[in-house]
């Protein structure tokens, strides 16, 4: 890939956060105002996450075949005519529901999408192996600053109600509509990648991953399903929802908590990076991630807003170290023909564990009360944390050899 296609790929890759980080904080507070019970907004956001799931599982199988450029287009196109229509629909569930399914509406927060699977396959085949984290860490950096910047934004449907008198809903409607078009954005910077990005680094890309990597592949896949099992509990949707439902908070003031933590995570890349070189991949992952189950545990006690606010961005401040070491790793441990697949589909495990995460969350509130995903999450997290450790300390990528 030519250096010149990767601060495209960056672009285009920070528009689609900015629009997954706005939806991830205004999904929650949109079916709110809908009239919405805590069991529905968990059902919606994991059919928007169960269509991303299978989003996913359809790049693992044709990413490569149809090329990379093609469907990253094609996918960037559905998820803002999903987009569109959710903010359109009438407010039956069943309508929101099946257009946050087929538009792969992203309620986490965080993208986790097709597309972004996609970009990372062609960052790892074009990147050697001693500057493949850094490449990482610069791509991640990226997106979670527009991410951030994408929830500082869920405080303009609350603007644009008062300024313009309009109901809370159909300013939720106008924003969402907005944004979809924003995402369009990202079809004009692929537009202008070079025809070799459609294709895999490798002249004879193997058809089917070897069996060295099917088994690492497959049990990556399975240990992060239950990491993000833990994340759907806690997802961007749900929490904004828990901090509505618990302090009161709306828009205005939970754009720009989620604003910060999005910065703090960017900032918390860097020092990933270094740990990454230091201590390793894997121990990168568990040491930095561990810790953070432990204060979400403690969230749900706290008395005030403000305490609430200020533990979860600790929280924030750790949580996401782990992100660009775990794609690096997964593009370490795969041959270059092999990475398009092993990075769907351990995306796609992940995508599963996240839609039926916010379900159960919504179940769980209903049953236990408000703080019970919260507690939930926390411990999924946990146990994935160990099992990683125990599973997969031994297995090395080239670089630390």
């Amino acid at each position: 890939m030519a250096p010149a296609s990767r601060p495209l790929l960056y672009a285009a890759g920070g528009v689609r956060s900015f629009v997954i980080g706005f939806t991830g904080v205004a999904l929650g507070l949109y079916l709110a105002a809908l009239g919405y019970d805590p069991a529905l907004v968990g059902g919606v956001v994991a059919s928007g996450l169960a269509g991303n799931a299978v989003g996913v599982a359809l790049v693992a199988g044709l990413g490569e075949r149809l090329g990379r450029r093609r469907t990253l287009i094609g996918a960037t196109v559905l998820c803002a005519a999903g987009l569109g229509a959710l903010a359109a629909a009438p407010a039956a569930p069943s309508v929101v529901g099946l257009a946050a399914f087929l538009g792969m509406v992203n309620g986490m927060g965080r993208d986790r999408g097709p597309a972004q699977a996609l970009e990372q396959s062609v960052l790892a085949d074009a990147t050697s192996d001693e500057h493949r984290t850094a490449a990482f860490v610069r791509y991640t950096f990226v997106q979670d600053v527009l991410g951030a910047c994408g929830s500082l934004a869920a405080a303009v449907p609350t603007v644009v109600q008062h300024q313009f008198g309009l109901a809370l809903v159909d300013a939720y409607r106008a924003s969402l509509s907005s944004a979809a078009l924003l995402s369009l954005v990202s079809v004009l910077l692929y537009a202008r990648l070079p025809a070799a990005v459609g294709r895999a680094a490798a002249a004879s890309p193997p058809a089917r991953l070897s069996p060295e990597s099917r088994r690492r592949v497959a049990g990556l896949s399975g240990l992060f399903a239950l990491d993000s099992l833990g994340g759907g509990f806690i997802a961007g949707s749900i929490l904004s929802y828990w901090f509505f439902r618990r302090f009161g908070l709306g828009g205005e003031a939970l754009g720009p908590m989620f604003f910060a933590a999005k910065c703090l995570n960017a900032g918390s890349y860097f020092a990933a990076e270094a740990l990454a070189r230091r201590l390793g991949l894997v121990r990168t992952m568990v040491y930095t991630h561990l810790p953070t189950s432990v204060i979400l545990l403690a969230l749900p006690f706290l008395p005030t807003a403000s305490l609430a606010i200020a533990l979860f961005l600790v929280r924030e401040a750790f949580v996401q170290m782990d992100v660009p070491a775990r794609q690096s790793y997964v593009a370490a441990v795969t041959a270059p023909g092999e990475r398009t697949a092993a990075l769907a589909l351990t995306s796609l495990a992940r995508n599963v564990g996240w839609a039926a995460g916010p379900g159960l969350a919504g179940v769980t509130m209903t049953a236990f009360g408000l703080g019970a995903p919260l507690v939930a999450g926390a411990v999924v997290k946990a146990v994935y944390d160990v099992a990683l450790y125990v599973s997969y300390r031994g297995v090395r990528p080239p670089e630390e050899h």
